[in-house]
């Protein structure tokens, strides 16, 4: 069993540092002045995000490049528990079921508990040293106990986070420690924040742990907000040196429920006066009533349907048309987080639902525009979203409509990739679409499309590209996107 320690890749600070004079000079003088005031500008590395959710309605209370891509760190271990619960939750373990540490294991970078090779360590022991100790070695021997190895248990989280709506979240490795492709933002964290309290408010209960008894020592919770700030139950602290100081907070009091998430604080006390701030002025005003959003949707990307699956791929066709204590987690520096997604829009719906999802007999696609921005032209938006065909309508013939052509067909390829599933389509599209523009000429002439999944009253497009008939082509392209900072994995068609 191996596990990942965190590698940098080559091109990703020279990109990095071109985004961040991109950012700086397309930036409104509101947005420079919040910026200034939540300690994100002055050059300092990495920038600001945040973001307050109503979780009991899904309303935005407070964002700040909430859709900019970041390094999560520590908080990654959210989702290592998240799968680790779903194990409990399923019965193939229980709290009392060992685990072993491998050699590989034992060897990760601080923080860690400091086991021994060979030895083992209960379920409930290893909830508690991530929560508390946001031990590293801990959170390896997990992945390795469920999924073999590492790596297999980063693509797990991977594809769990995507089920979940957390679109442009891509998982490495299990511990959160350094390494270029381990991005979030702190849109999705939120959703992750909402979604594993939905899912498991058994096991939740476990993020208000203040301290830990461990073979004659106690462990204290880096989270220094539990039980200093009104209303914090949980949840999480990371930090490395590319993420800054890190902290995703639960806070309920009475009927009002919030969750937060603030990334790339200055220093422990810095974020910590931050987060605190946010809880005291947004939960008194949360909403106080029944909750009114659905509770959130995991739409599976596997298995496919067997309908789908026994369809010939010739005749298949779419229509044409994007922790203070944690300090020393750090080891490498990458550089600044790379801001490229749109901002704007209310925090997607977290509803869980198990279960495959099907694809309806024709997806939405499009053809990508000519030349469209990789960035921000100064005073306006990230990206345009692409035009989308409108069916046609049963009504007197209309010259002008009937000289548009129809887009072309694009036959789905024994491979695809996929690089998220967006809850609107001009979303899917201009994510496409900047990736083509991105891709360096790794995309070749792969095509992109948008496939509608519909399940649950949920209605979800991914965004893909077509093109690849053999799987080392659509891995090679996916690592290539990867570096430029996109999620990304391949799948067979």
């Amino acid at each position: 069993m191996r596990c990942v320690h965190g590698q940098s890749g080559p091109a990703l600070p020279a990109v990095l540092a071109a985004a961040a004079v991109l950012t700086a000079l397309t930036a409104s003088p509101a947005e420079a002045r919040r910026r200034a005031h939540h300690g994100g500008g002055g050059g300092y590395n990495p920038p600001y995000a945040a973001m307050v959710v109503d979780a009991k309605t899904g309303r935005v209370m407070h964002a700040v490049n909430e859709d900019a891509l970041r390094h999560p760190a520590s908080i990654t271990k959210v989702m290592t528990l998240y799968l680790l619960f779903e194990q409990l939750e399923r019965g193939k373990m229980d709290l009392d079921t060992p685990l072993t540490v491998s050699a590989n294991a034992a060897r990760m970078p601080p923080s860690k508990l400091g086991v021994r090779p060979g030895s083992t360590v209960t379920v409930e022991e290893a909830i508690k040293a991530l929560v508390t100790k946001s031990a590293n070695d801990i959170a390896c021997a997990i992945g390795e106990n469920i999924a073999g190895s590492e790596p297999a248990f980063a693509e797990m989280m991977t594809r769990k986070a995507h089920a979940l709506g957390m679109s442009r979240t891509h998982y490495a490795n299990a511990s959160g420690l350094p390494d270029s492709d381990q991005i979030t933002t702190a849109r999705d964290l939120t959703i992750l924040a909402r979604a594993i309290q939905d899912r498991f408010p058994k096991y939740y209960r476990y993020f208000q742990t203040r301290s830990f008894a461990f073979k004659g020592r106690v462990i204290g919770n880096h989270n220094h907000l539990l039980g200093r700030v009104e209303g914090v139950d949980g949840i999480k602290t990371g930090y490395t040196r590319d993420s800054g100081f890190n902290l995703m907070t639960s806070a309920r009091t009475g009927d009002r429920h919030i969750v937060a998430v603030v990334l790339g604080g200055k220093s422990v006390a810095s974020r910590d006066n931050i987060m605190a701030k946010l809880v005291q002025s947004n939960l008194p005003v949360a909403y106080a009533g029944a909750r009114t959003s659905a509770p959130v949707v995991e739409v599976a990307e596997r298995p496919r349907p067997a309908v789908v699956a026994e369809r010939p791929v010739a005749t298949r066709t779419l229509v044409a048309s994007a922790d203070e204590d944690d300090a020393v987690e750090t080891t490498n520096s990458t550089g600044q987080p790379l801001d490229i997604a749109p901002r704007g829009g209310a925090t997607p719906q977290a509803k869980w639902r198990a279960g495959a999802v099907g694809v309806p007999a024709s997806a939405q696609a499009y053809a990508p525009a000519a030349a469209a921005p990789a960035f921000p032209a100064p005073g306006g938006k990230y990206a345009s979203r692409l035009p989308t065909a409108e069916p046609g309508e049963a009504r007197a013939p209309a010259p002008r409509e009937a000289a548009s052509p129809a887009p072309k067909p694009v036959t789905v390829s024994p491979w695809v990739i996929q690089l998220g599933a967006m809850d609107d389509e001009g979303k899917a599209k201009s994510m496409l679409a900047e990736a083509r523009q991105r891709s360096g000429g790794a995309l070749g002439k792969a095509a992109p499309f948008t496939e509608k999944v519909t399940h649950g009253g949920t209605t979800l497009f991914r965004a893909r590209f077509s093109g690849f008939s053999e799987a080392e082509a659509a891995q090679d392209a996916c690592r290539a996107l990867k570096r430029n900072g996109f999620t990304c994995f391949a799948t067979r068609s």
